[in-house]
């Protein structure tokens, strides 16, 4: 199955999913722009960019609230909390690393700390 984003704002709005079989040209080699115009057709025209279910390309799968950075031609994350933000990779980082102990925590925004989970 192919999937393909809809980009409103440089937001993902929703992603919609066809087959492969659709976005086949005359050789069999699957081409995103055939997807795109099959998206217009079902949907009306708007801004579709494919997204890879299995991360194969633009980073990561898009889903409903991600933005697509198209500098980069990646889709990006949510932010989780407001004092996060993305590093070099365009992944989000808390302000204070995590501690590596093997032990599990969970971020607290009010603190800005990494709390140990009972």
């Amino acid at each position: 199955m192919a999937h393909f984003a809809k980009i409103v704002d440089g937001i993902v709005e929703t992603v919609l999913v066809i087959s492969n079989d659709d976005i086949k040209d005359e050789n069999n080699n699957e081409q995103e722009s055939l997807g795109i115009a099959l998206c217009n057709q079902l949907c009306g025209d708007a801004t579709w960019v494919q997204t890879s279910y299995n991360h194969n390309f633009r980073k990561q799968y898009a889903g409903k609230g991600y933005a697509y950075d198209s500098e980069n031609d990646i889709f990006v994350r949510p932010k989780p909390y407001p004092s996060w933000a993305l590093d070099e990779n365009s992944d989000w980082q808390a302000p204070v690393t995590m501690p590596d102990d093997d032990k599990a925590y969970y971020w607290n925004e009010d603190d800005k700390e990494w709390v140990l989970v009972d």
